[in-house]
């Protein structure tokens, strides 16, 4: 099974896998204590793909059915063992060489110029509403949940972090705000209905776009909430706030400049944005390059350090940063768990292969967040250091005062 192997050898130093080649020969690899799993390998190509793109392999060899899991190992038991050992594989020196091989090419992994983006945002957010509603909550939220207690419902818990937004941008009756990547139009019409704004949502997603209008005359707010299927360039302001949750990873790192630049240009000097992304607290790197080509085509999420270099750059203080460590995880379990119990109904969608591709994504993304070096931040930007209150307590207080008004409101989940 050579040179699959070698590098097995080296890769597993927590756990044990033992691995079924194509012949049915038993090779076991063994570290310190930890998960057991049980793979079977059906093609021999594998055991050169697998060294040489190992992310990208593995993904299309569990989609294909050539990669298998056995007695009693699952998908779920594989990738937390690959999790809690990706670093021993990345001091792998094939490996090591790969990657700065690759490290050149990234620009052109993350362009999204002008049109180009649009195209990559289709192919992940125009499979169709019907497939969506089949795992995420019942507003279609499709970005990291706030659970402020560990039971909560997903339901509650993507309220949460809507209210948690809303508090974060000391919204004033009257105000105009832009949401930048607004989904399926949840936040929007929830920053609307708590605050008497008006709000301009845009997306790069014609199915987002349309059910956003659609939702938008059926709570009577077509007045106050438009959506709009723009690129953000082509927005023109100003805007008193603006929010952008779940889309800064779709810029790419060479874009930076521009969607900073952007920001500055829409708001007031006293104008606030919000910015919730993924990131990780590793160095600089790429995305996986099998979540490239099946999942999030020209997407990254930033070290802060690759995002902190462009915002001092273009002027802008940042006046809050939080992070949300393992709140994507918690999301992301309730997404998979509800994708498994929808299972028969996105093969009847789509085919097996399709289900596979979505299982791999979920379950390791999962992982991203639980054992490795993925997160969630909030960033608070401003062109003037005392645009937000310079106690911090307001965001709590907010909150709270958010819960009662929900209540009156008819709003509360």
């Amino acid at each position: 099974m050579f040179p699959l192997s070698h590098m097995m050898k080296a890769f597993i130093r927590k756990g044990t896998l033992t691995v079924i080649d194509a012949d049915g020969k038993r090779h076991v690899f063994s570290g310190e204590p930890g998960p057991s799993v049980t793979m079977r390998l059906t093609d021999k190509r594998l055991y050169r793909s697998l060294v040489l793109n190992a992310e990208l392999a593995a993904g299309e060899a569990y989609m294909d059915g050539t990669m298998r899991f056995e007695e009693g190992s699952t998908l779920r038991d594989f990738l937390t063992l690959f999790s809690i050992n990706r670093l021993s594989l990345g001091s792998y020196p094939i490996q090591k060489l790969l990657r700065a091989i690759k490290m050149r090419f990234r620009k052109r992994q993350q362009a999204n110029p002008k049109g180009k983006a649009q195209q990559n945002v289709a192919h992940h957010y125009d499979l169709g509403n019907a497939f969506y509603k089949l795992f995420l909550d019942e507003n279609m939220l499709y970005s990291c949940a706030y659970f402020r207690e560990p039971d909560e419902t997903l339901e509650a818990a993507q309220r949460n972090k809507l209210r948690l937004l809303a508090a974060k941008l000391c919204l004033k009756p009257g105000m105009k705000v832009l949401d930048i990547g607004c989904g399926w139009g949840d936040l929007a019409l929830y920053l609307a209905a708590l605050e008497n704004v008006e709000v301009l949502g845009v997306t790069l997603s014609k199915e987002q776009q349309a059910l956003a209008s659609e939702r938008a005359r059926a709570a009577g707010m077509a007045d106050r909430v438009r959506f709009e299927l723009k690129d953000y360039r082509d927005v023109e302001g100003p805007f008193d706030r603006i929010v952008s949750v779940g889309m800064f990873e779709h810029v790419g790192v060479h874009h930076y400049d521009e969607y900073f630049k952007k920001l500055n240009a829409l708001m007031p000097d006293d104008g606030l944005a919000v910015l919730h992304s993924i990131g990780h607290m590793s160095p600089p790197g790429m995305a996986s390059p099998w979540l490239r080509k099946y999942i999030f085509p020209g997407a990254y999420s930033p070290a802060l350090s690759e995002v902190f270099e462009v915002v001092e750059r273009n002027s802008l203080w940042v006046s809050d940063l939080e992070f949300l460590r393992v709140h994507y995880a918690t999301t992301l379990a309730h997404w998979g768990a509800r994708f498994e119990e929808n299972r028969d109904k996105v093969i009847a969608m789509y085919d097996e292969r399709f289900a596979r591709m979505w299982e791999f994504y979920l379950i390791s993304a999962e992982m991203m967040f639980r054992t490795g070096s993925q997160l969630v931040f909030h960033m608070q930007l401003s062109r003037s250091r005392d645009a937000a209150p310079i106690v911090r307590d307001y965001i709590t207080d907010q909150q709270r005062a958010y819960i009662e008004r929900e209540k009156t409101l008819d709003l509360a989940i």
